[in-house]
């Protein structure tokens, strides 16, 4: 079997525990207004890897690896789930801890053939990095053409089945950095109790020239990058939901 590849990176310090063998997987439904990743768009791109290609490259450099493991991303590594239920249960053979950083937005749960793959795959991943780009559904939709309800169920679903959960959110200045929705995202996943980690990341820019080596409009065209320190001011207001919800 063989899956759509954007990229991949042999040295991963951002996108799990220890250093790690990142695949960045082609295709993804959403348009996030800063995504920097735009290139990865179309599914029909990349280039074709085979499982065992995957397991190679990895194996090169496994001595880097040890406290690591493999990473697909993308994209929306989800939207090729038969390729990942292949190549996590080849790298359980061979003992690699397995990572999937998604959005969540394939999450169906009411497509049983969807939910029979899904379970499947979990049966082979150590841990999900989930990214919750809103916590307020239409404010969600504004952001990224879609409204949070599959994500947030697929949220509830991970801790159904045990898997930890590393949670990403992004501070963007005037569209996720209200203090009350903050809160109310550290609530929500404060209540998760496969809850794992929390990233809050400032906004960046660094994905603007690929906009206009593609030759599409940026979105948040002139929105100036987040000073890490506001990323650190948001994180509090986060970590105040979560403990509300656990103080007892």
């Amino acid at each position: 079997m063989k899956g759509r590849i954007h990229s991949t990176e042999s040295f991963g310090t951002v996108d799990g525990p220890g250093i790690r063998y990142v695949v960045f997987m082609q295709g993804c439904p959403m348009r996030c207004a800063y995504c920097h990743n735009p290139d990865t768009w179309d599914i029909s791109s990349g280039t074709e890897m085979s499982v065992d290609e995957i397991i190679s490259e990895y194996n090169r450099n496994s001595v880097f690896y040890k406290e690591g493991g493999i990473t697909v991303t993308g994209g929306e590594p989800l939207l090729q789930i038969d390729f990942l239920i292949e190549l996590f249960k080849a790298a359980k053979k061979e003992k690699i801890h397995t990572c999937i950083d998604t959005s969540g937005i394939t999450y169906n749960p009411k497509n049983e053939d969807y939910i029979s793959k899904l379970d499947e795959l979990m049966q082979f991943c150590d841990l999900v990095m989930l990214d919750i780009k809103h916590i307020d559904s239409e404010s969600h939709k504004k952001l990224t053409g879609h409204d949070n309800s599959n994500i947030l169920q697929f949220a509830k679903y991970l801790e159904e089945k045990n898997i930890s959960v590393w949670i990403r959110h992004i501070i963007v200045k005037g569209i996720t950095d209200n203090p009350d929705d903050l809160i109310r995202l550290g609530k929500f996943i404060g209540g998760l109790k496969n809850l794992h980690g929390l990233d809050v990341l400032p906004y960046h820019t660094m994905g603007v020239s690929k906009y206009e080596s593609l030759g599409i409009p940026y979105p948040l065209e002139g929105m100036p990058a987040l000073p890490l320190s506001d990323a650190v001011t948001a994180k509090s207001f986060i970590m105040d939901g979560i403990h509300s919800v656990r103080k007892h």
